[in-house]
């Protein structure tokens, strides 16, 4: 399985992700996902997340999670994108892409990737308030 793993500062740029897609004549479903900063969080109004990562740990983490996905599904490739620092409202601080045989197996790895990242990739937000 093909694996694309980046921990950025610098925004996502989806266009040029999906135009750089790679996949086999084999692969049937190309998922793709992208996690956008709402502008609440609990019941406070915010402007930006500031995300931080222990991001060796975080890096270790995913490929964890990857190796899990190869095991578990026949998935041809995962790329991933997690942005650090300060992300604005509507902008987006994921974006994953799952390229399988078919639909189902890349629903099934997409969802598990991002529950299971959620759970163990010490990747840490703290909300930006909105200014008065």
């Amino acid at each position: 399985m093909k694996r694309q793993l980046t921990i950025t500062t610098e925004p996502i740029n989806e266009p040029a992700l999906v135009a750089g897609r790679a996949m086999s004549e084999s692969a049937g479903a190309a998922l793709t996902f992208a996690g956008v900063v709402r502008g609440q969080e609990r019941d406070d109004t915010i402007q930006a997340i500031d995300y931080e990562a222990f991001q060796r740990m975080a890096e270790h983490q995913f490929h964890l999670i990857f190796d899990q996905i190869e095991k578990r599904w026949p998935v041809e490739s995962i790329r991933l994108i997690h942005r650090i620092g300060v992300v604005k409202v509507n902008e987006p601080s994921l974006w994953v892409e799952v390229i399988a045989g078919h639909r189902a197996e890349a629903f099934a790895a997409g969802q598990w990737l991002i529950d299971e990242m959620k759970r163990v990739v010490p990747i840490w937000k703290k909300p930006v308030r909105q200014v008065a």
